[in-house]
């Protein structure tokens, strides 16, 4: 099929931001001792044994899966919302189990009826896939933090929030008090909020409850949602805290009207989680022992990677949670990106993420511990040999 014709039979879609990576990507594997991809958050650790024999338990599945999820998986959803997120009391109707959170946040806007006039807002620094689910829905996506940011005609127009805590890449956490002022400014214009809380159980310092900081709060917290999850939804992801990203495992909860009919579209369009795949949720969903396990494996890469970032010469801003460090070198990006990748290591283009990342770059947390220790080691010697005049 010709490029016109297949223009004529496809949505005029921009290019995969993550194809300007080739040529980088290239240079860094020319690097004598190969490269380190630190570009792309996708988890490289086994998945836990419970996950898997979950898994093998339910294998014999000849029956179509139920699309709103078996009764003992939304179960294990409420249990795990009330033991860590401070949700209690979460109705089980009102829990949604989707094929990954990204399908999700790509066919949200759509799946609500939004369409042309209608105005999803995001967060200023995002995940590009927020403005896609726009697009497909023929809305118009707008970059903001805060409602207050838009001018009133805007705001009239808002029918989809999304919040993201902890952010990516930026690693952000919104505090109790500015989750709260948004859903009430978004309930004042008659908009859904949906908040995609993936890395909520990595905080790290003040974010970490393991040493005696405060949990991430979720968009459900009855500190925020004033006791009512009307117009809310909060969107949870097992690919990072359970390294479940090959069995696309996730779930959107809150709003009881909302989820309905979020069922019973995706009934219609034949959205449905493998029966396997709940099986396997339920069991990492009631399993503790292995999410504080692999928090304690980004944790010790963390405190490796980010000294080694700093001798390079970047500063790290936010990055108080989640897989990543957001960090700048006061350059181009892309001289930032290239600079890496002369080192043997790719890194994410901050520019990726919307006009407020210029300037930026993402470094995932999610190589080998080799790769780390290498990509560490790289920038210590590029630091030490910059101090003394060799390059």
């Amino acid at each position: 099929m010709s490029t016109a014709a297949s223009r004529a039979f496809g949505l005029d879609l921009p290019e995969y931001p993550w194809d300007a990576m080739a040529p980088y990507q290239r240079r860094a594997a020319e690097h004598p001792d190969g490269p380190v991809n630190l570009s792309i958050g996708t988890p490289v650790d086994p998945t836990p044994a419970v996950v898997r024999e979950a898994l093998a338990a339910a294998a014999d599945a000849p029956g179509y899966p139920t699309t709103h999820g078996t009764a003992d998986l939304r179960a294990a959803v409420t249990e795990w919302f009330a033991r860590r997120r401070n949700v209690p009391g979460l109705d089980p109707e009102a829990v949604l189990p989707t094929v990954g959170s990204k399908e999700l946040v790509a066919w949200l806007p759509l799946l609500l009826g939004l369409g042309e006039g209608d105005v999803v807002v995001r967060p200023v620094v995002a995940y590009p896939t927020y403005d896609m689910g726009a697009v497909f829905a023929g809305a118009t996506a707008v970059a903001a933090d805060s409602l207050s940011d838009l001018d009133e005609q805007t705001r009239s127009r808002v029918r989809l929030v999304w919040v993201n805590s902890p952010g990516n890449p930026t690693g952000i956490v919104r505090s109790v008090d500015s989750l709260r002022t948004l859903v009430e400014e978004a309930r004042a214009v008659g908009a859904v909020v949906a908040s995609d809380e993936c890395y909520a159980e990595l905080g790290w310092d003040s974010w970490d409850p393991s040493r005696g900081g405060e949990p991430v709060p979720s968009i459900l917290d009855p500190r925020i949602s004033g006791g009512s999850t009307e117009s809310l939804l909060a969107v949870y992801s097992l690919s990072k805290q359970s390294n479940m990203a090959g069995y696309r495992a996730a779930f959107t909860a809150g709003d009881p009207a909302l989820i309905a009919n979020l069922v019973n579209s995706r009934k219609h369009a034949g959205m449905i989680v493998p029966a396997p795949v709940q099986a396997a949720m339920a069991a990492a969903l009631r399993d503790d022992t292995h999410v504080a396990a692999q928090k304690d494996l980004y944790r010790s890469r963390r405190d490796l990677l980010l000294p080694a970032l700093e001798a390079f010469g970047l500063k790290i801003e936010h990055s108080e949670a989640g897989l990543y460090l957001w960090a700048s070198a006061g350059e181009d990006t892309w001289t930032t990106v290239a600079r890496f990748a002369e080192r043997g290591i790719v890194v994410g283009p901050g520019v990726f993420y919307g006009d407020a990342g210029a300037g930026f770059v993402r470094i995932a947390l999610t190589g080998t511990d080799e790769g780390i220790r290498a990509a560490a080691q790289r920038l210590h010697a590029a630091a030490g040999a910059d101090s003394t005049g060799r390059g």
